[in-house]
């Protein structure tokens, strides 16, 4: 039977710190400062979508838009090359549907009006105080999950690593000006999600470890627990990035930013379940004896 290689991975953890500081110090400030660019979900404005009978080129409808005054119009396709969906942002206004239309129609092309949305400042306010608060709510109830299903220090390891990837993909994509709308709000959740599934099966390990391992040191335990689950953690990632890859190529425009939300929060998920929770856990000087109380009457002939 082949000998499980085991990885020195705290060895650098002090390197690992100094990374995630500078992201998170790149990403609050550039949230402080600039913050995001965000969507028509949460500023408000008019929606539109039209068709036509043949495939449009939305770069060109883009610059008829601007030429015609319109601010910064997002233009993409909708479902299939000859449905367009317009986004403006600002106070709603009915009669923007019908400029748009025949600044549209200037060279004589056929186009349907099939719908028009109004979102207004105050429903998009709305949205994203509902945003925040559902991202904090799902964060409390991990670590309460967390803290019961394990030991404090594990929920906190646990909570300040999904701190840290979401902070950082929102930082990024306030670097990026990429904008953030309810489909990005979305991705955000359910990275942590995944990221919360890496740290649980990771730290399942540690803790089996540590009631199994008795001579170790807690860092031996934790690296010897991240080699175990290193290739499991690798499949995973690789799999999903690559579904992520063929909806960012394949899915069309109106969910780039999603993709792109989920692929750097899985690599910042995958990241972080290996060194931020488990640095966090031996900051807090994790060792067996925090678990003996856990399993006490359960598991008794494991105790010293």
């Amino acid at each position: 039977m082949t000998q499980l290689k085991i990885y020195d991975f705290m060895g650098i953890r002090k390197y690992a710190v100094v990374l995630s500081v500078l992201l998170l110090g790149l990403s609050v400030w550039s949230l402080s400062s600039q913050g995001l660019v965000l969507g028509l979900d949460f500023s408000g404005g008019t929606q539109i979508e039209v068709g036509y009978e043949q495939p449009a080129d939305v770069s060109e409808l883009r610059e008829k838009l601007e030429d015609a005054g319109f601010e910064n119009p997002v233009v993409v396709h909708f479902g299939s090359d000859t449905d367009v969906l317009i986004r403006l942002q600002g106070e709603p206004d009915e009669k923007i549907a019908e400029q748009i239309v025949q600044v549209l129609q200037s060279e004589g092309q056929s186009i349907d009006l099939r719908r028009v949305d109004f979102v207004g400042p105050q429903i998009g306010e709305e949205l994203r105080e509902d945003g925040g608060l559902g991202m904090l709510t799902a964060l409390v109830v991990v670590m309460f999950y967390v803290a019961i299903r394990f030991q404090l220090k594990f929920s906190i390891g646990a909570v300040l690593a999904l701190t840290h990837d979401v902070i950082i993909t929102l930082g990024i994509f306030s670097l990026a000006r990429l904008e953030f709308d309810l489909t990005v709000l979305a991705a955000v959740l359910a990275v942590v999600g995944y990221s919360l599934n890496d740290t649980i099966v990771v730290s399942d390990r540690i803790r089996e470890n540590f009631r199994k391992i008795r001579k170790a040191s807690p860092v031996e335990v934790i690296n010897e627990s991240l080699s175990q689950t290193l290739w499991r953690t690798i499949n995973t990632s690789v799999t999903t990035m690559l579904v992520l890859l063929a909806l960012f190529f394949i899915g069309g425009e109106l969910i780039h930013n999603f993709a792109i939300a989920l692929m750097i929060g899985v690599g910042i998920g995958t990241y972080s379940s290996i060194y931020v929770a488990a640095t966090v856990m031996l900051a807090l000087n994790v060792d067996r004896e925090d678990l003996i109380e856990a399993v006490e009457g359960e598991l008794v002939d494991d105790l010293p």
